[in-house]
């Protein structure tokens, strides 16, 4: 039984984005549109070559923040305050979610590559609220993001979570290399698994029903 895997785990740890709320829900296409927008108007460069920077950017650092950072000293507070301006109202509650991560034995934690105050609002309108132990975005890793092990180590050591009696589910695969190599058990989730042709060696589990999931590993 899946649970078996999980009976040794004391901190659940979530990511926030497609994780916590459906893709389908596609709140992260508003904030592609922000930061399209932003590079346009902060770097004087057209759409096309925006999203091009916004892509490459997401590819080879992380995330569009990091290499805005890393290669034009952007000033990360109000950048990230701009690109999370968005409507909630796409997202609807869900009570049966809220129900299964109340009943993991231990600590959870949202850690996302977003702010803390956006997480806040994302998991306010999914009817998540108070349910975290603790909620960590980019800022308490000192603006590393994920998958950057720097970022991990800063956000763990910060909580004084033990990684090798944790769980990370997490729909960026990317981001779930570090976990796996700290000894944390891995979960992927996303509407469909990765092709074979890609390495899964640092992924545990796989499920496109987050809900699902958890009610097989508390039966609540």
């Amino acid at each position: 039984m899946v649970a078996d895997h999980f009976t040794h785990v004391s901190d659940w740890v979530f990511d926030l984005d497609n994780t916590l709320y459906p893709p389908a829900a596609r709140l992260f296409d508003q904030i592609e549109v922000r930061m399209t927008n932003w590079v346009m108007r902060e770097l004087g460069v057209d759409q096309p070559e925006a999203n091009r920077l916004r892509s490459t950017y997401w590819r080879e650092h992380g995330t569009t923040l990091a290499g805005l950072m890393r290669l034009h000293d952007v000033d990360p507070a109000p950048y990230l305050h701009d690109v999370h301006d968005i409507s909630f109202d796409s997202l609807t509650p869900d009570p049966e979610l809220a129900r299964h991560i109340q009943a993991l034995p231990g600590r959870c934690i949202v850690y996302t590559n977003g702010t803390a105050p956006y997480a806040e609002q994302v998991l306010a309108a999914r009817g998540l609220s108070g349910l975290f132990d603790a909620i960590y975005g980019v800022e308490h890793a000192d603006f590393h993001p994920k998958p950057d092990r720097a970022a991990f180590d800063t956000v763990f050591t910060r909580d004084g979570l033990s990684p090798k009696r944790a769980a990370m589910f997490e729909d960026d695969p990317r981001n779930l290399a570090v976990p796996h190599a700290l000894g944390m058990r891995t979960v992927h989730v996303a509407p469909e698994a990765l092709p074979s042709t890609v390495p899964t060696d640092h992924i545990h589990h796989h499920t496109d029903d987050l809900t699902g999931f958890l009610a097989r590993l508390v039966n609540s």
